[in-house]
């Protein structure tokens, strides 16, 4: 059966296609058993009565989690955006105090990490909107983009501390106040590294490669204000090298720190997804009652909310409605048990004889 999807989400209550959200706060306890179908019709009139039993499992608890995610996010860039704002003043008092080229730099590296919390932020905003018939998945694609640009700050980041490191070596610079530029370097580091452990675990929980890429660069930043410190440290015990050979050396750290955000949003941007997800979908789908075997399992992550569409083989002797509420029952335990999934779509195909040859006409169109 073909999957015919309005652009608000809702599918017809027909069929075997399903695309709703599930409150996770609901009672687990009907009929999660580990059977197969063929165990008796009063399981499988459980399962009707499950499919069709008024439940809180709609788009609106879907709405709310998504906006939940959204508001967790908003929320990180704002602490986030306020700290390293706070962080940058600081340095910014100090530089004018001790004079401090590679104090300055890092300051103004500061703030412009701050400032991108703006294309995260408009991403958020944008992911709220609702699908239309255009975008038909709605706009949560806008934090990979924005995790596009993040990748590009992060390489422009190793570009100008490498060419400052360079600079600094071929014409080294003067430093006063270095116990002043040392303890600017110190709160740079502990500033940027906390915002950089707040984004990525959020990012992670909540399901965000973008907020993630963005507390990678946030590392970066950190690393840079390490190497202040470090040639300050440097230069107070009269090497007046140590602070580029330390720059030079950051900028090799922040090349794998590169990597590592441009994979994950190159991963991002490719649908892939981590293969314990999927396995974990396979067994979810063993243990629904009816199911005889799981078929083909695929997931994307769409901003931070994750989707599935995936095949299960069921006794060609059930009925409709007996086969929908089979699929309405494995499409509910991958709500309850595959964190950020938003929406499933499950499609039922008949065992035996009867569904041996049925997909035959597509096979020219694949």
């Amino acid at each position: 059966m073909s999957d015919h999807t309005p652009a608000d989400g809702h599918r017809p209550a027909h069929g075997h296609a399903h695309d709703r959200g599930h409150d996770h706060g609901h009672d687990h306890g009907h009929g999660h058993g580990h059977g197969r179908s063929g165990g008796g019709v009063r399981r499988l009139l459980s399962l009707v009565g499950h499919a069709f039993a008024a439940h809180s499992h709609d788009s609106a608890d879907r709405s709310d989690r998504a906006l939940e995610s959204s508001d967790r996010g908003m929320r990180v860039l704002g602490v986030s955006f306020a700290v390293l704002m706070v962080t940058a003043t600081v340095q910014a008092v100090i530089v004018a105090r001790s004079g401090s080229v590679a104090l300055l730099g890092d300051t103004l590296h500061n703030f412009a990490d701050a400032l991108t919390a703006i294309p995260l932020a408009i991403a958020f905003t944008l992911g709220r909107r609702a699908a239309t018939r255009r975008f038909t998945y709605g706009y949560g694609r806008a934090e990979d983009l924005a995790g596009i640009v993040i990748v590009l700050l992060i390489a422009a980041s190793a570009g100008l501390a490498g060419y400052e490191a360079v600079r600094r070596l071929l014409d080294p610079q003067e430093v006063r106040a270095l116990a002043w530029v040392a303890a600017a370097g110190a709160i740079g580091f502990l500033g940027n590294e906390w915002v950089a452990r707040y984004r990525i675990r959020v990012g992670r929980e909540i399901g965000s490669a973008a907020l993630v890429a963005d507390g990678l660069h946030a590392r970066t930043d950190g690393f840079t204000s390490l190497a202040v410190l470090l040639g300050a440290g440097g230069a107070a015990l009269g090497l007046p090298l140590a602070d580029p050979v330390v720059g030079l050396l950051i900028t090799v750290a922040i090349l794998f720190v590169l990597r590592d955000a441009t994979r994950e949003i190159y991963h991002r941007l490719m649908d892939a997804v981590d293969p314990a997800l999927v396995e974990r979908a396979e067994a979810v789908l063993a243990s629904v009652p009816g199911v005889r075997r799981a078929g083909s399992v695929r997931l994307r992550w769409i901003g931070h909310a994750l989707r599935a569409e995936v095949d299960i083989v069921v006794s060609h002797e059930l009925t409709l409605v007996q086969a929908h509420a089979v699929a309405v029952e494995a499409e509910h335990r991958l709500m309850h048990d595959l964190r950020g999934l938003r929406a499933a779509t499950v499609h039922a195909d008949p065992d035996g004889p009867t569904g041996a040859d049925q997909h035959a006409v597509l096979v020219e169109h694949r």
